[in-house]
């Protein structure tokens, strides 16, 4: 890296050199989370990544966080859970919103140089995940390479005031079609081709924009399904769903006690906002209409 790149990207700096143990593995679960999120953090250990001992040789998870400018109790407090559980990566930054795709970013960087995996998946803290059944859909795909898979989004207008503001993006006035961020997943190729180039990547303020803004050129396999309930706000529940995100730390308990009891994710399905399935064939404006008869 170079000083210029250096000085601009501190936190990359440093991902190259400090961090994990080199490992091997079939899925790396990326959990983004937040130094003060310890509950949620505890309910993931519990929950949904406390799977059968048969497949967590399977599986890595990271819970990815920014360590700069805490205070020595936080950093006391980080350093204590980690010693207990090994599965923080700390980042030299300052973690908030606007840090998220810096964050995504460096862990790639620090996950490219250190394990070997074959795909990748990324979530949120607040994403409940069926993860036995993720692995048996990976393990069964189709696309051992170029595969980006989730719940996409073609004809989301580009934000230009508030929180979601992106005065950087100025390819379009909607954002290339991309997976939303609740949880996607990624080939290794994938992951490799946005760490190798992360030092000449322009970085968006939303992380799974940037994502498909940095894959969208590329010829790779784009597999939209319904069983990603990943927008800003659940569409409900539904017992095919592989991940659910905006799930408060008792929807966490409870599903996992439908899966333990019931082995069904829900106590009972519901539907609070319809689903679509992506239409390919169509420019990315139109690509997107909600329909009742796809799963909610």
């Amino acid at each position: 890296m170079s000083p210029e790149h250096a000085a601009n990207h501190p936190e990359l700096a440093q991902a190259w050199h400090t961090g994990l143990k080199h490992k091997d593995t079939f899925l790396v679960v990326l959990v983004l989370t937040a130094p003060k999120n310890q509950e949620r953090r505890n309910v993931i250990r519990q929950t949904w990544a406390n799977i059968h001992k048969k497949l967590r040789d399977q599986f890595l998870l990271y819970f990815i966080l920014g360590n700069s400018e805490l205070s020595d109790e936080s950093l006391d407090s980080i350093n204590d859970e980690n010693s207990k559980h090994k599965d923080i990566l700390a980042l030299p930054m300052v973690d908030s919103y606007q840090a998220l795709t810096s964050k995504l970013l460096a862990s790639f960087v620090q996950l490219n140089r250190n394990v070997k995996f074959k795909y990748l998946l990324k979530v949120d803290d607040d994403s409940y995940v069926q993860l036995p059944l993720v692995l048996e859909e990976l393990k069964n795909s189709n696309f051992d390479k170029s595969l980006y898979w989730g719940f996409f989004d073609g004809r989301a207008p580009v934000w230009l005031k508030g929180k979601w503001a992106e005065k950087e993006y100025r390819l379009c006035d909607k954002y290339i079609p991309y997976a939303l961020g609740g949880g996607y997943v990624l080939s290794h190729d994938l992951v490799k081709y946005i760490a190798e180039n992360a030092q000449i990547l322009q970085k968006f303020k939303s992380e799974d924009v940037s994502v498909g803004t940095w894959l969208g050129p590329l010829k790779i396999h784009r597999i939209h399904d319904t069983r990603f309930d990943t927008e800003f706000r659940s569409r409900g529940c539904n017992n095919k769903y592989l991940v659910s995100h905006k799930q408060s730390v008792e929807d966490f308990k409870s599903k996992h006690y439908s899966l333990e009891a019931k082995g069904l994710l829900c106590e009972k399905e519901h539907q609070v906002r319809a689903s679509y399935q992506y239409n390919w064939n169509e420019l990315p404006s139109k690509c997107c209409i909600r329909n009742d008869s796809s799963l909610h």
